[in-house]
């Protein structure tokens, strides 16, 4: 039996997706792709989908049994909702929503409905960082004592994004937070430290583009995330742990695993975007949630995760706006 999948919104991650579950993706199908721009949805309904331009429409589709919400932020609450209350399994792009209310009540949608929901964490899914967590996990260092995240862009995100982004910490820096959360477990203070040095115009919104942000965990480890949103030789990410017998280190540099040796020096590529490093997490994380819905179990990271990491990024949002320390369980509404 293969489970039949609707992608709402067909942008750069829903048409990944989409592709993904037209032959990647073992036990899936592509149904329907759902766009407000018909031109874009038929441009991802691969393997003969349905184009539609409407969710009603998608939810309706007699072969849709699960749906992939890959629309813009400010519409996942929503569709989450009308997802849930048609019954159908739920996998959702970060955030649920900026605020932590509105994700709240549209995860009570999803839990008073009994459908499966998964958040998409999808570095959780990439090997390096699940071979970091399991190691860790596994007490291989012993006892974990330090851990950083650093993810840096190629270059800041247009005007018209920024504004309805949420920010540094909601749009960018909570998957490091959840990597965080993943690999080291709770985290109970948050400081964060940012700054505009390469896009001015994101002041104008509150937001940063220069961040450290220093994490203390229940364990009592330390922790720091650091985020740029400008990088000129690529997009720039790595994790390390420190423990009392060792360090664990992931990163990938380059697209192509070759230095060349000349008169001039060393040279070698580099990783251009998010999409290329993370395109087989992309896929995993979606076969992760199929197993789930087709074996009957709860998919991981679900609602609690969603709630989790999206409490890590409002706590960074409020220490840098009133520069102090912020305690995570003073985020509650």
């Amino acid at each position: 039996m293969t489970l039949g999948f609707g992608v709402i919104g067909a942008g750069r991650i829903g048409a990944l997706h989409a592709r993904h579950l037209a032959g990647a993706v073992d036990g899936a199908r592509l149904v329907a792709v759902m766009d407000a721009n018909p031109e874009a949805a038929g441009r991802s309904a691969f393997s003969g989908a349905a184009a539609v331009t409407s969710v009603e429409a998608l939810l309706r589709h007699p072969g849709v049994e699960a749906v992939v919400i890959a629309s813009p932020t400010d519409l996942h609450a929503e569709q989450i909702r009308l997802a849930a209350a048609a019954g159908k399994a739920i996998f959702c792009e970060k955030p649920v929503a900026l605020g932590l209310r509105e994700t709240q009540e549209a995860l009570r949608a999803v839990s008073a409905a009994g459908v499966p929901f998964q958040i998409g964490f999808n570095r959780r899914f990439d090997p390096g960082y699940a071979e970091v967590a399991r190691a860790v996990h596994a007490l291989e260092l012993g006892r974990p004592e330090m851990f950083r995240s650093q993810s840096s862009d190629p270059a800041p995100p247009p005007r018209a994004y920024a504004a309805v982004s949420g920010g540094l910490y909601l749009d960018s820096a909570i998957h490091d937070l959840d990597t965080a959360r993943f690999i080291m477990g709770e985290v109970t203070r948050v400081t964060a430290l940012g700054r505009v040095l390469v896009a001015d115009y994101l002041g104008d919104y509150g937001d940063v583009d220069t961040s450290i942000v220093t994490l203390e965990f229940a364990s009592g480890a330390l922790g720091v995330v650091q985020n740029s949103r400008r990088t000129v030789h690529g997009y720039d990410l790595r994790v390390e742990v420190h423990g009392e017998r060792g360090k664990l280190v992931t990163e990938v540099e380059r697209a192509t695993p070759v230095w060349r040796y000349g008169e001039s020096g060393v040279r070698g590529d580099y990783i251009h975007y998010f999409l290329e490093r993370f395109r087989d997490a992309y896929r995993l994380e979606l076969q992760a949630f199929v197993d789930a819905v087709r074996e009957g179990r709860a998919p991981t990271p679900g609602a609690e995760d969603a709630v989790a990491a999206l409490k890590l990024a409002l706590a960074a949002t409020l220490s840098l706006r009133e520069g102090r320390p912020v305690e995570v369980a003073e985020i509650c509404s």
